[in-house]
């Protein structure tokens, strides 16, 4: 799939390095998995893959304001951001900022588009290892004042809250490897043994 040159030469310049300076679960590293899955699932779509590929590499960079606000800061900054002009039309450029203010899991509305759809389904990938590690990283970065036995508490109150089989993650295509993940996800955290081991291993 082919994305313009132009739009990847100014963001793996100006925008990915952002990432660099977050927190150890949103590095350059989940950016770029994003960007990844988004292109997979945009494929199958009838969609403006330039686009899709500037909301995934955008999507996370209002973290520089924290983390409760990043989807809409995320969505200032794509607004704000005169560079992107030169490639899209103003109206393409409030669906890119209305889809990563759309991104977030917990969010209390359904994206707006298919667009919003795409770059919340690609931020959910379902690993087990890679979603208790994120969570322990984002436990010692924000609350390193906690005990291990108090850092698992959490990661499990987070897991069971986003991702239990009454938790708020939603997927957004019934197609998606996702929803075998998930289902094998709530199965681990029902009997948590498995989560326990995955723990223990990573710290």
């Amino acid at each position: 799939m082919k994305i313009n040159p132009d739009i990847v030469f100014y963001i793996g310049n100006e925008i990915l390095p952002r990432y660099d300076h977050f927190d150890a679960a949103h590095q350059r590293d989940h950016v770029s998995m994003v960007i990844k899955q988004s292109l997979e699932i945009a494929e199958h779509l009838d969609v403006d893959k330039d686009m899709v590929y500037v909301i995934a590499a955008y999507h996370d960079t209002g973290l520089r304001e924290g983390r409760e606000r990043h989807h809409e800061v995320s969505a200032q900054i794509i607004k704000a951001d005169k560079n992107l002009r030169k490639w899209f039309t103003e109206e393409q450029i409030q669906t890119m900022a209305e889809a990563a203010e759309d991104h977030r899991a917990s969010a209390k509305h359904e994206p707006r588009s298919v667009y919003g759809r795409i770059v919340a389904e690609a931020d959910r990938f379902i690993d087990p290892e890679t979603i208790v590690r994120r969570t322990i990283q984002y436990g010692l970065d924000h609350y390193p004042e906690l005990s291990k036995e108090q850092q698992y508490d959490r990661m499990m109150q987070h897991l069971h809250e986003k991702y239990g089989r009454n938790g708020y993650l939603k997927l957004w295509f019934s197609n998606s490897p996702n929803a075998a993940r998930l289902e094998r996800l709530h199965q681990m955290i029902d009997e948590e043994n498995e989560i326990k081991q995955i723990f223990d291993k990573i710290n």
